[in-house]
């Protein structure tokens, strides 16, 4: 052999780290005797002269020697062997399939011989540890627990208002703020736009106010009253309630001609829980019809007593169309305010409650709020619910920019990073490091009792089909267990194969939504009446989505996607919007009015229900007489029957009543005249007749002549006005 060539493998082997000690395999070896190894006759083959295939065939044949530290490493490993799955609680659908490396649709296909309603069963579900053992030993592998890593209890990082403070020396006097309350169109917003000088009925849809806002009023005796005008309407009771929880005093207004209304006695009940003292405002006192003592009479049923039955309601008849006896009331108002020596400490950290919240284009985020402790200035750091600001702008009520809003001022905030809920608590922090901590923690709160709901629903619905699969197995007890599961197989095959892995499921029978208000109080009112809706078993309602502001692309894509309708309040579609709506064949409905808008989610409604079929009796005969009729090899029944209300027509559907019930439906196959072929028969006349399928006739048998008619269904929904 060449010397040369085994020199040239002897350096080439050294250089790979294939030698120790001069072995190679184990084998002590010498240069001459090459050939004689295994190896060796491996490398002499003349295919594998060429140089990269002889250091790979070398290589190949060597045992790779571990370093110490390999080993430890090894050992370290405990890895899974083949068919073994970790599994761990609260795994979800999709989460097994990827531990299994299956895809979700064999977890379908195993979930088929378990208790569990696959109808209920989405990739995101969390499944029951027995189901996941079951899961993965049905499919031949082993499971292996994983190790729960001990998660740390997390500090309470949450703000809270201060202690209220002893020391009446820090105390100086605020405006009281004052709610105006009573029943739709009884004048409220009148009443208001009477006392600060403004036109805000005129500028209401149907004079009628739709959202929540709040204004000073300047007394010519320099005394200043913050007002808060709340919605009449049946739909804004939360918003009225809500108003009632930051106010000192209420303003109940009557109409002296409609007396007592269901949001009259609404509002005083709101008055009542929040403890907060009233006045009685007799509206629309200088119409002929108006009757002041009437209202004042119906209101004791409700333990209002005016100050002349011996109560301390104080009542004043005004007109607030008219302005008059106006400043008797604002002085009322005063006194009452005088008399509960309202206070409050302007230093210190901010804290308020937001009336109203909005989106707008230009400024971001816009929040109403009334501040009860401390002066909030600009750059200010606040927290509302689960969402900060650090405070750029400040605008009084004819949105004029100001540097300051003591206690009891209505005031809108711009710097919110997002819309806040109407009726949270503001609080001041010190820094904005500390307002995400604030924010981080109420979103741990909320998402621990959101896991903590669902997994309550999980239990009840696991626990409701464990029970409907033990009924099933009773009924399959005589069945040997292969049969049993090859029975439930072949029940539930079908449900498999209409799960897609990523399914999009389209009902013609559901009505999806997309919500859009101009302010937070007037979206959570719409929410609050679809909340009533009580008819799903007629027509789903969905709702996709719902926020703030005008309506937008996005709007418009998530509609194209559910074939949904969009729903606005006070909101506006810019025309190049309208036009993409028209294109993708989205409908846009926009109101101002919150009756007109339910009406016309009604309609929708009812354009989603199939047709109802109605009959409608045309005629009806009685069987005097039955016999047979030979054709062909066949023998017919025949009925002779005569017309005793309306007519038979051959054309119409006809059904075979006997003792009361329905015996067949369906058309005639023949109908006779002695023995002509007529199409219609007349009341009075005899006739035979027999049907398109074989049925036995009885004498005193019914046959009803009878027309189908498909009507328009209407919902049964009441939203309740």
């Amino acid at each position: 052999m060449n010397r040369g060539l085994l020199l040239r493998l002897e350096n080439l082997v050294q250089l790979h780290g294939a030698l120790s000690s001069r072995k190679v395999c184990g084998a002590q070896w010498r240069p001459g005797q090459l050939s004689a190894h295994p190896v060796g006759s491996l490398l002499l083959h003349p295919q594998l002269w060429q140089k990269d295939r002889l250091i790979s065939a070398a290589l190949s044949q060597c045992r790779h020697l571990a370093t110490k530290e390999e080993r430890k490493k090894q050992k370290k490993r405990i890895p899974l062997t083949r068919g073994e799955v970790e599994i761990r609680q609260k795994m979800t659908v999709e989460e097994l399939a990827q531990a299994m490396g299956k895809g979700i649709d064999h977890v379908y296909e195993v979930l088929l011989y378990t208790d569990i309603n696959l109808d209920s069963v989405e990739p995101d579900s969390i499944l029951h540890e027995d189901h996941i053992k079951m899961i993965v030993q049905k499919s031949g592998m082993k499971y292996k627990s994983a190790k729960l890593k001990e998660e740390k209890e997390r500090k309470n990082t949450d703000a809270v208002r201060r202690q209220v403070v002893n020391y009446p020396a820090a105390l100086t006097p605020r405006p009281p703020v004052v709610t105006i309350l009573g029943h739709v169109d009884h004048g409220k917003t009148t009443l208001l736009d009477s006392l600060r000088k403004t036109q805000v009925a005129s500028m209401e849809a149907g004079g009628i106010t739709q959202h929540i806002g709040a204004f000073i009023v300047h007394m010519p005796s320099g005394e200043k009253i913050t007002f808060l005008d709340t919605p009449g309407h049946a739909a804004f009771s939360a918003m009225r309630a809500r108003g009632t929880n930051v106010t000192d005093i209420v303003i109940l207004v009557v109409a002296a001609e409609d007396g007592v209304m269901q949001q009259t006695i609404e509002s005083i009940q709101h008055a009542k829980n929040a403890g907060v003292p009233l006045i009685l405002a007799i509206n629309k006192c200088d119409k002929p019809e108006a009757d002041p003592e009437r209202v004042k009479k119906e209101l004791l049923a409700h333990d209002v007593v005016c100050e002349e039955f011996g109560g301390d309601v104080q009542a004043v008849n005004i007109s607030a169309l008219k302005g008059e006896n106006l400043m008797v009331l604002a002085e009322a108002t005063v006194a009452l305010a005088e008399m509960l020596e309202l206070k409050a400490d302007a230093t210190g950290l901010v804290e308020g409650t937001i009336i109203e919240s909005r989106k707008d284009k230009g400024k971001g985020p816009l929040t109403t709020a009334i501040i009860q402790r401390g002066t909030l200035r600009k750059g200010c750091v606040l927290v509302a619910g689960k969402t900060w600001a650090k405070v750029r702008f400040l605008f009084d009520e004819n949105g004029k920019a100001v540097d300051a809003a003591p206690p009891g001022i209505p005031v809108e905030i711009m710097g919110w990073k997002e819309s806040p809920s109407a009726g949270d608590e503001i609080l001041e922090v010190e820094s904005e490091q500390r307002a995400q901590e604030v924010v981080a923690w109420r979103t741990y709160v909320e998402q621990q009792e959101k896991m903590k709901k669902d997994l309550e629903v999980i239990e009840a619905k696991q626990k409701e089909h464990r029970l409907e699969y033990e009924k099933k197995q009773q009924k399959l007890a005589h069945l040997t267990w292969r049969q049993r599961k090859a029975v439930l197989y072949k029940a539930n095959k079908h449900l498999m194969f209409s799960r897609p892995k990523e399914r999009t499921e389209m009902d013609e029978n559901t009505l999806s939504l997309i919500v859009k208000g101009d302010v937070d109080g007037s979206v959570e009112a719409i929410l609050n009446i679809l909340d009533s809706y009580d008819c799903e078993d007629e027509c789903k309602l969905d709702i996709v989505y719902f926020g703030m502001g005008d309506i937008s692309e996005n709007d418009i894509s998530l509609a194209e996607v559910f074939n949904g309708v969009i729903f606005g309040f006070s909101v506006k579609a810019n025309e190049s919007i309208k036009k993409l709506a028209d294109k993708k064949g989205i409908k846009i409905k926009l109101h101002n009015i919150i009756y007109k808008l339910i009406e016309d989610l009604k309609d929708e409604l009812n354009s989603r229900l199939p047709p109802a079929v109605v009959e409608t009796t045309i005629g009806e005969a009685s069987v005097l007489d039955t016999f047979s009729v030979t054709v062909g090899k066949n023998k017919i029944p025949v009925a002779g029957c005569r017309v005793h209300k309306g007519l038979l027509d051959r054309k119409m559907k006809f059904k075979l009543i006997r003792n009361r019930d329905v015996i067949w439906k369906g058309c005639l196959s023949s109908l006779k005249h002695h023995k002509d072929d007529v199409q219609v028969i007349k009341t009075g006349m005899d006739c035979g007749l027999s049907l398109d399928k074989s049925v036995e006739f009885s004498i005193g048998d019914e046959i009803i002549c009878y027309e189908e008619k498909e009507v328009q269904q209407t919902t049964s929904w009441d939203p309740g006005f």
